[in-house]
């Protein structure tokens, strides 16, 4: 673990390399974690509504020093750290109204009986419940260390599920942090085993232990594209046949149409692509401009962009942090350095260590890598289009489905092409959309299964249904 600044880095931790026996301590962790479950599963929604609630006051009394320790650990700006300490607690509130409904998400439903008696009259009672699917395997990445997990954590409690927890090798304080003020909160050993070990092919040897082991139930993943095929296939070949959650790996379009604000297009722009250093995974990627609006666009893009101050995440002023490793950092270079086709407007060079300046590429082939894949770094690819097809037809070359973002006036088009759209996610006029209110994932290669609202729980219940003859 590193703490990283333009002039040195200065070593703040490292994570234990647990060689070979990552798949015994996931084990331990996982036995744990059922036993707790059988009696935890036994709460009252109230009881795990006041932890949720407890939970949430500690992190909010808390929110400096959380904020410190993400920024120390992944170098985001301290001012986005404090907002993802708010982001996060917000799921933990949220999931704590859920368990006092007393329909639905939690108390089920009765259901008009279709049965009748020879004479004619109802007979019998349907009724539905939810119920808790058991322990879950958790697997969190680096770029938000704490929203990751209370987002899984948070309905999972909710629905009466105990878990074990992998947080990115990258930035397992937090998680700890986290997982301390959850204690102090009630959450008893058990319910949220955390294991930020590390070491060669630790997340690997994780991952596959909890997908074939008959005690966990329920995975649920936020990483790669790559990495969620492998649970995925993991899962289905273990022992017992898993529900599994996957968010996945984005490359999220961006459009301006011609009736466009220039003003909203440029700010909605910025907040989507250069929020944590454009590592997010609904950060935009493409960029689609109307033919006619390209110049303006690009040059007021340029004008916003040269104003960030790329810097320590913990210096005031700051904008833009590090990318997260030296590797990723070198990925992002190679890629603006391998684009044939694209001019750079501003930026494209490293700045020293793993600062990267923010960069505008003009005329990028849709062949470019920088233009196919998802870059995780602050990139600005862009190309002109003539109309609403051609747009789509660019869009559909991805075969990911996290989110979209356009820009317009008309009202028609909004419902029009927002239908049209391959994504989960879709901001209109807006750069930033997440909330635990809304339900939060993609289709095709961006995953499967909803984080957040009310089908954010229901990944962590199983339904059943009673018919009562009486």
């Amino acid at each position: 673990l590193c703490y990283i600044d333009k002039e040195e880095d200065w070593k703040i931790g490292s994570v234990v390399d647990t060689h070979g026996d990552t798949k015994r301590i996931t084990r331990d962790a996982v036995v744990r974690a059922n036993e707790k479950g059988e009696t935890f599963k036994r709460t009252t929604g109230i009881q795990r509504a006041n932890i949720l609630n407890a939970w949430a006051n500690e992190i909010r009394e808390n929110a400096s020093t959380l904020a410190t320790i993400m920024t120390l650990e992944s170098g985001k700006p301290l001012h986005e750290s404090l907002g993802e300490v708010s982001y996060g607690l917000s799921f933990l509130t949220y999931y704590s109204g859920s368990c006092l409904l007393p329909t639905g998400l939690h108390g089920g439903s009765v259901i008009p009986t279709p049965f009748t008696t020879p004479s004619g009259s109802p007979r019998g009672t349907l009724m539905t419940s939810n119920e808790p699917v058991g322990t879950c395997g958790l697997i969190t990445p680096w770029n938000f260390p704490l929203a990751m997990i209370t987002r899984k954590v948070g309905p999972m409690i909710a629905a009466g599920c105990t878990g074990v927890l992998k947080p990115s090798e990258h930035t397992p304080l937090t998680a700890i942090a986290l997982r301390e003020l959850g204690l102090r909160a009630g959450v008893s050993e058990g319910v949220f085993e955390v294991l930020p070990f590390g070491g060669r092919g630790s997340a690997a040897a994780f991952g596959e232990a909890v997908c074939k082991d008959d005690d966990v139930k329920k995975i649920s993943f936020t990483g790669s594209t790559g990495v969620g095929r492998d649970l995925q296939r993991q899962a289905a070949e273990g022992g017992i046949v898993k529900r599994v959650s996957l968010e996945l790996g984005g490359n999220a379009p961006f459009v301006v149409f011609g009736d466009a604000d220039m003003d909203t297009a440029v700010d909605a722009a910025v907040k989507s692509k250069f929020r944590n250093a454009g590592q997010t995974c609904v950060c935009s990627d493409r960029f689609l401009v109307a033919r006619g609006r390209e110049e303006e666009f690009v040059e007021r893009m340029k004008r916003e962009v040269e104003r960030l101050k790329v810097g320590d995440g913990m210096e005031e002023g700051t904008d833009m942090g590090p990318l997260i490793t030296e590797q990723a950092a070198e990925n992002v270079e190679r890629k603006v350095r391998d684009c044939g086709s694209g001019e750079i407007v501003t930026g494209g060079k490293r700045i020293g260590g793993n600062f990267f300046e923010p960069t505008i590429m003009v005329g990028v082939g849709v062949e470019e890598e920088v233009w196919r894949d998802e870059n995780f770094g602050p990139i600005v690819a862009i190309r002109s289009f003539d109309d609403e097809e051609e747009a789509l037809d660019v869009i559909k070359m991805s075969r990911t489905g996290l989110a979209s973002y356009f820009v317009t006036k008309d009202v028609g088009r909004i419902f029009r092409f927002g239908r049209e759209l391959p994504n989960g996610l879709v901001g209109v006029n807006e750069g930033i959309m997440s909330s635990a209110q809304a339900p939060f994932g993609g289709v095709g290669e961006s995953g499967i299964g909803r984080e957040g609202s009310g089908e954010g729980i229901e990944e962590y219940m199983e339904k059943k249904y009673m018919m009562i003859n009486h």
